[in-house]
């Protein structure tokens, strides 16, 4: 009875540190990513449903749906445990992993987008050039042409 009941303890300081490497996969991601805060909101809530269904998961295999008060203080030792000593390195560490990928994401869609922004230069060149020197000429022109007027009325003989 005894050994089953350290084994429970073993088994539900081992769910400590799962939640709190569940925990630090929100936090690693708030670093990464930045969030509005309607998506905090739900990273919460799915960090507790997520909590609930491992606790209830290893309540019911585990001890057949008995509740103990050292279980309780089993998870907070293995959370306590894990914040300690693992939870500094396991976000430096995953936070450089996900800023390493983001940067090879984004030269990757870089360079597979620079054929389209070569395609969109040249587009331009070719249609808004014209265009554009349509509507400067259009403009000087349309100055000049006001100048000149104003010059013959308001000039004196």
């Amino acid at each position: 009875m005894i050994l089953n009941q350290a084994l429970l303890f073993i088994i539900f300081i081992i769910n400590g540190i799962i939640i709190g490497i569940l925990f630090d996969i929100f936090r690693i991601l708030r670093r990464s990513f930045k969030t509005s805060d309607i998506i905090t909101y739900i990273q919460d809530i799915i960090f507790w449903i997520l909590t609930g269904f491992i606790l209830l998961y290893s309540v019911f295999t585990f001890s057949n749906g008995e509740i103990r008060f050292y279980m309780f203080l089993a998870i907070f030792l293995g959370c306590l445990i894990y914040m300690l000593m693992f939870s500094k390195y396991f976000i430096k560490i995953n936070v450089k992993i996900i800023l390493i990928i983001k940067n090879i994401v984004y030269k990757i869609i870089y360079i597979l987008t620079l054929p389209f922004k070569f395609v969109i230069k040249i587009m331009k060149k070719i249609f808004f050039k014209p265009i554009k020197f349509f509507t400067i000429n259009m403009t000087k022109f349309k100055l000049n042409s006001h100048k000149k007027i104003k010059n013959t009325i308001f000039s004196k003989k």
